[in-house]
């Protein structure tokens, strides 16, 4: 090993004397003394000729006068090889068997954790102003991931370093802004932004199977800041106005401002400002009056009616608002939430008029003019008050059958479908409500099941109260007690599987086999269920999904028989047979 180093040190000898005779004919006369002394500094440092300024530093110390013997000399006296003896390392290893990924993984991994620790923002700034132009090496580092992913954490870590910034430019050019999940990172510059935004939107629209999801990341990127949250309102707004998915932007829309109000930023401002609905300046002060201060009042409720219920209305864009529809909603299925009955038919036409109402341009009218479909207005009003009636009396499972058949009409409209859940949340979730249910599947659990039927939208609302339901503490039942609940509330959600809510199910309850926090019987009781309820052809994403859970012997051991008839082994035979990818 030392034999090779010498001879490498030999041969720097005979390249550093080739150097300086090339930079020798660039001589100048002007031999400024600092400058001689900076770069004499440069070149006492361990393996400065292993720098990627090594030559213009050289250049500038022979245009100032400097000495060829002695720069020879320091470069290599200073000559310590340790990448090169990182190489030769490597190699050793390589040798005694370790495979050639681990030994990258090592040495890129230390790489890292020591480019982490002596970081420098002002000296990565410098790189520009000596190079001119963008290094070829920061180029090629943007090729492999994990040098991104080093720019990301640093990036993250020293926002204003301008080397940082213009390099997470390069990455988004380069088609890599998926991978840009720092949102103050992205947030730095417009170009970066607009592309990630771009791709976290096409990604809920290309996901059906998990909006949630797409929303959530969407939403918290969008809300990051002001600057963040205005740019992309308007830029969604503006894509909600075509024809071709503008519906799918419009609820996009609406998601970001419940998710801004859940992490109480103020966006109504900026909403109302929007929504055009400064040319009805008196439904637009009494909503904003309301949205701001989050909670309804009579007052401004007869305002918004008396306009609606008007010969010339505001847009119904106006009060299709997020806030509002949940604040309407909650006044009409809390029970806790008491109206004044002279005032609830004003609550009732707003909720029905903004969920039931068609407000579209005339196609041969001026663009100012609207048509109105009221069609369904009446019927709407029906329905809400009916439903009204029934859930703000308090009266348990029993007396609620005899009412069964007037809800389920009711339940054809999905905003009472929205009603009702919101009502049976406030229910169930009453610490005592199942110390006092003696029934196999409670009445209110059953009215769920049918709302689940109806409206396929509402599956995923229907999903998480019943995994608030499966989580929560029941410690006033027995532990049996506690295991019949739990399977019922699986069989709920069995019953969403069934209806189509199939991957938000599969992945809730892979993710409570990963937690290991489940008792493996109920695992295995919706594991046993739902092979009782299938049957073949099963899409990839649930095979991938479902047979890791079939396979576990802890799960389905006890499920076996000794053949292959059983309903375990028919499906894991029949997913190996045709799923061989997986």
């Amino acid at each position: 090993m030392f034999t090779s180093i010498a001879n490498q040190n030999n041969k720097l000898d005979c390249q550093f004397h080739i150097v300086v005779a090339n930079m020798q004919q660039e001589v100048h006369e002007d031999n400024p003394q600092k400058t001689i002394k900076e770069c004499l500094e440069k070149f006492l440092t361990p393996d400065y000729i292993m720098e990627p300024g090594i030559f213009t530093q050289l250049k500038r110390y022979f245009q100032s006068g400097g000495s060829p013997e002695e720069v020879i000399s320091m470069l290599s006296e200073n000559y310590k090889a340790v990448a090169q003896m990182a190489n030769l390392l490597a190699e050793w290893l390589i040798l005694a068997g370790v495979k050639v990924t681990e030994v990258q993984a090592m040495v890129e991994n230390h790489l890292k954790e020591m480019i982490l620790k002596s970081f420098d923002p002002k000296k990565a700034d410098t790189i520009f102003t000596e190079e001119g132009e963008t290094p070829d090496w920061l180029t090629e580092m943007i090729d492999h991931y994990t040098w991104r992913s080093l720019i990301y954490r640093l990036a993250e870590e020293y926002p204003d370093c301008l080397m940082l910034n213009f390099t997470i430019k390069l990455i988004s050019d380069a088609g890599f802004q998926s991978e840009i999940t720092s949102i103050s990172t992205a947030a730095q510059q417009i170009e970066v932004f607009s592309r990630v935004l771009k791709t976290s939107i096409v990604k809920f629209l290309n996901n059906p199977d998990d909006v949630h999801g797409a929303i959530q990341e969407c939403a918290r990127m969008v809300c990051h800041g002001q600057h963040t949250y205005v740019y992309s309102q308007v830029l969604i707004q503006v894509l909600s106005q075509e024809q071709k998915g503008g519906f799918n932007m419009k609820r996009l829309s609406q998601e970001i401002i419940k998710y801004a109000l859940q992490n109480n930023q103020n966006v109504t401002p900026i909403t109302m400002a929007l929504n055009g609905s400064a040319v009805y300046p008196q439904a637009c002060q009494a909503l904003t009056s309301m949205l701001t201060r989050n909670t309804l009042n009579p007052a401004d409720i007869t305002v918004l009616f008396r306009n609606y219920s008007g010969s010339d209305p505001p847009p119904i864009d106006l009060i299709r608002n997020p806030q509002f529809l949940e604040l309407l909603v909650d006044a009409l299925f809390r029970a806790s939430v008491k109206i004044n009955p002279e005032h609830k038919p004003k609550y009732v036409f707003l909720l029905a008029y903004a969920s039931s109402v068609i407000d579209q341009p005339a196609k041969k009218r001026p663009l100012t003019e609207r048509l109105l479909n009221k069609d369904e207005l009446k019927s709407t009003i029906q329905a809400i008050e009916k439903a009204h009636a029934i859930c703000i009396v308090d009266q348990g499972s029993t007396e609620l059958i005899a009412e069964l058949q007037t809800l389920y009409n009711c339940i054809k409209y999905p905003v009472v479908g929205v009603g009702v859940i919101r009502w049976i949340e406030n229910v169930v979730m009453e610490p005592s409500y199942f110390k006092l249910s003696t029934d196999s599947c409670p009445t209110h659990l059953a009215v769920l099941d049918e709302v689940a039927g109806v409206h396929p939208t509402l599956q995923q609302q229907i999903l998480f109260l019943l995994i608030r339901l499966f989580e929560s503490k029941q410690d006033e039942l027995e532990i049996l007690v506690q295991l019949e609940m739990k399977k019922m509330i699986l069989d709920r959600m069995v019953n969403l599987l069934t209806r189509g809510c199939v991957v938000p199910v599969l992945r809730y309850i892979k993710q409570c086999c990963a937690i290991e926090d489940t008792d493996i019987s109920l695992i295995r009781y919706f594991v046993t269920e739902v092979l009782e309820t299938i049957t073949h052809p099963y899409s990839p994403e649930f095979v991938q999904l479902f047979l890791p859970m079939v396979e576990n012997e802890e799960i389905t051991g006890t499920m076996r028989g000794e053949g292959d008839n059983d309903p375990v082994s028919e499906f894991i035979v029949h997913c190996k047979h045709n799923y061989t990818t997986l």
